[in-house]
C-alpha cells in the first residue's frame, strides 16, 4: 500500500472556512458585526482552515523529510508549503477576527499569499495536475480581491472576495471528494 498524504483533510478544512467566511462576505448575513459573531467566525477560521491545513502541511513535511514516505512525489513539497502557510495564515485571520482586530492589514498579507498562489498554479500546471492548478488560480483570485477589500474596507470588493471564497470552497469540496474516494474506493477522479 502506498503512503497516504492527508490532502483531503486540508481541502475539507479550507473549504469549510471558505464557505463560512464567503457566506458572510457575499450574502452579508448575519448583518450585525457583533463580538459574538466575530468570536464564531474566529473560531471557525482557527479550527477548520487553520488547524486542518496546518496538520496536513506538517504531516506532508514529515513524510517528505524525516520519514521519506513521499519521496516519489516531489510535487508534494509545494502542497506542504501551501498547506502549512495557509494554515498559519488562517490561525492569524481567525484570531484577528476573534479579538476584533483591524482587518485592513490583511490586504498586505494577501500580497504574499498571492505569490504562493501563483507559484502553486505554476508548479501544478507544470506537472499537468490541472484540478489542483485550478485551485491555486482560484486562490489567486481570492487574494487579488482581498487586497482592495481589506486595504480599502470596500463592501463591493468584500462581496467579490466572498464570491471567490464560495466558488473556491465548492472546488475544494470536489477535491476533497476526489481524494477521499480515489483512495478509499480505488477510483480515478481527476485530482
Amino acid at each position: 500500500m502506498q503512503p497516504l498524504p492527508p490532502i483531503a483533510v486540508g481541502f475539507f478544512g479550507l473549504g469549510v472556512g471558505y464557505y463560512v467566511y464567503g457566506g458572510k462576505e457575499f450574502f452579508d448575513y448575519p448583518k450585525e458585526n457583533s463580538p459574538a459573531l466575530n468570536h464564531s467566525l474566529g473560531q471557525w477560521g482557527i479550527w477548520m482552515p487553520g488547524f486542518l491545513q496546518f496538520l496536513t502541511g506538517i504531516y506532508l513535511w514529515l513524510g517528505l523529510t524525516i520519514f521519506k514516505a513521499f519521496q516519489s512525489t516531489p510535487v508534494l513539497y509545494m502542497a506542504a508549503l501551501a498547506f502549512t502557510a495557509y494554515g498559519v495564515h488562517w490561525f492569524a485571520l481567525g484570531l484577528n477576527k476573534y479579538v476584533g482586530g483591524d482587518a485592513r492589514v490583511d490586504g498586505y498579507m494577501a500580497i504574499a499569499f498571492l505569490w504562493i498562489s501563483i507559484v502553486g498554479a505554476f508548479v501544478f500546471g507544470y506537472v499537468a495536475d490541472y484540478p489542483v492548478m485550478i485551485l491555486f488560480i482560484l486562490l489567486a483570485l481570492v487574494y487579488i480581491s482581498d487586497i482592495p477589500a481589506s486595504l480599502l474596507q470596500s463592501a463591493s470588493w468584500t462581496r467579490i472576495k466572498g464570491l471567490w471564497h464560495l466558488v473556491t470552497g465548492t472546488w475544494l469540496m470536489y477535491l476533497m471528494f476526489a481524494a477521499a474516494v480515489n483512495f478509499a474506493l480505488g477510483l480515478h477522479l481527476p485530482l
